[in-house]
């Protein structure tokens, strides 16, 4: 028997990826050097289906249809380029291979050019959706030979998050677009989940909410315009008890938060191309932060700051719950903004040939930053394709004007009480800086040239100038 579709790397996302596409009616083979993770494909398919594990990489490749389509889930980096070898002398001309996993963008460039040697076509592929997700329907990000996609795609619509009907995959682009719209993602994703834990750390420190009252908040807000899987998942998460202590278990878990590098990836490559991206950079840093926990506990007692306490009147929370959503709301917004100016930048630059439409719609579902606010998103596309940030769209430039009061409100709440709130003051400032005609920085072009004779331009007359300052 020929198999539709083939996967190396059973682990958990694989296998659950492998088992969604079996559900749909494709038959599947899976790869894999542990014995235990190959057997472990077939006990958990449904009865009927057409689903088998090896560990013999010759025996996979020759069971698969021609042209071959199968996908790599292992570790980014020297993982992939590993499995590569090993398929390599069993593939031939016309055979697709998917690269599932978070690499970074320049290492599928170049592996599309050594596969390209060989007539075999290499996809990078964002899946975004955890297990869950790859289970029972992802946001899948494809980039690579658009031609070769038409033997993927029925597979990935049927097996994609649905909303509306329809399905959370496309064919994004040209090269490793499909790896750097998932990078982007994810940097997004940083961005939100830094704004979330500040406007957590407001309510409790802040207003001192008890652990049911932020739990209840956030699961109103689930509700809400800013629903989203982000605040969903934090609203559940609040509510888990501990089993042996009985407290909540968010609260005994360290402040040191980890990372694996999607979000430095984006803030460098944001960095590259001169595209501002706050938000997402002073998320990164404060993971970063988070790392000095020694330091930070001798600071809280040397570094003498105001007092985290509000004194309102019970009263006035239920004001300063609607501008902290407001507050949140409009920063999540800007995130979304800054990510996309960087998605569209990069398509001129690396000739990704990018949709904007086509991105906002693919992450309306299944994937970690799915929002409401991304059926107004791809709207803001469909309206105008070309538009060069989502702030300059009519209905979302408004959202945020009406907005701004209320988050200002909450900054200077936050400063009143030393709380550090990075991630909202920078999305304020990105704001203010593009709504700006005038900046500073005419200044900071003076001091260049005094101390480096590094020139200027007039906004008077044409032309290059430098001045003798002193």
């Amino acid at each position: 028997m020929e198999f539709d579709f083939g996967m190396v790397g059973l682990g958990v996302m694989g296998r659950n990826l492998l088992l969604n596409i079996a559900d749909h009616g494709f038959s599947v083979m899976g790869l894999d050097l542990d014995p235990q993770k190959a057997a472990a494909l077939e006990a958990e398919a449904d009865a009927g289906k057409n689903v088998k594990g090896t560990t013999s990489i010759e025996e996979f490749v020759q069971s698969l249809q021609k042209p071959r389509a199968l996908m790599l889930l292992v570790p980014a980096g020297k993982a992939v380029d590993a499995a590569i070898a090993s398929l390599v002398p069993y593939l031939e001309p016309g055979d697709i291979v998917i690269d599932g996993g978070n690499s970074y963008f320049p290492d599928t460039n170049r592996r599309i050019v050594e596969l390209e040697d060989k007539n075999i076509h290499f996809f990078g592929m964002g899946i975004s959706g955890g297990e869950k997700g790859a289970r029972f329907g992802p946001s899948m990000m494809p980039g690579g030979n658009r031609e070769a996609y038409e033997r993927l795609r029925p597979i990935f619509e049927a097996v994609a998050a649905k909303v509306d009907g329809e399905p959370c995959v496309a064919y994004l682009g040209n090269g490793s677009a499909g790896n750097y719209v998932k990078m982007v993602h994810n940097g997004i994703e940083y961005g939100i989940m830094q704004l979330i834990a500040e406007t957590y750390d407001l309510m409790k420190r802040g207003l001192g909410y008890s652990d049911d009252e932020l739990q209840r908040t956030f699961e109103e807000w689930n509700g809400s315009e800013v629903h989203s899987f982000l605040i969903e998942i934090t609203s559940q998460i609040l509510k888990k008890t501990d089993e042996t202590t009985g407290q909540r278990l968010v609260n005994l878990i360290s402040d040191r938060a980890r990372q694996k590098g999607t979000g430095k990836w984006t803030s460098q490559n944001a960095m590259d191309l001169q595209v501002p991206l706050p938000t997402v950079d002073i998320a990164v840093t404060m993971r970063d932060m988070s790392a000095y926990k020694e330091e930070r506990v001798q600071a809280a007692q040397s570094l003498a700051g105001t007092s985290a306490n509000g004194s309102e009147a019970a009263g006035e929370w239920h004001v300063l719950e609607n501008q902290l959503r407001n507050a949140f709301y409009f920063a999540m917004l800007v995130t979304y903004a800054q990510g996309l100016v960087q998605l569209r930048v990069a398509s001129a630059t690396y000739n990704y040939d990018l949709q904007l439409e086509e991105v906002a719609k693919i992450w309306r579902g299944g994937c970690i930053i799915r929002a409401t606010c991304l059926e107004d998103i791809r709207k803001a596309y469909s309206s105008n394709p070309q538009l060069p940030n989502l702030l300059l769209d009519p209905t979302i430039g408004q959202e945020l004007v009406n907005r701004q009061e209320d988050l200002r409100n909450v900054v200077k709440m936050a400063i009143d009480r030393g709380i550090p709130v990075p991630g909202l003051m920078t999305s304020l400032a990105y704001f203010d800086a593009y709504r700006s005609e005038t900046l500073p920085t005419n200044l900071i072009q003076a001091q260049r040239d005094y101390f480096g004779a590094h020139t200027y331009e007039r906004i008077d007359q044409e032309g290059i100038f430098h001045t003798q300052w002193d």
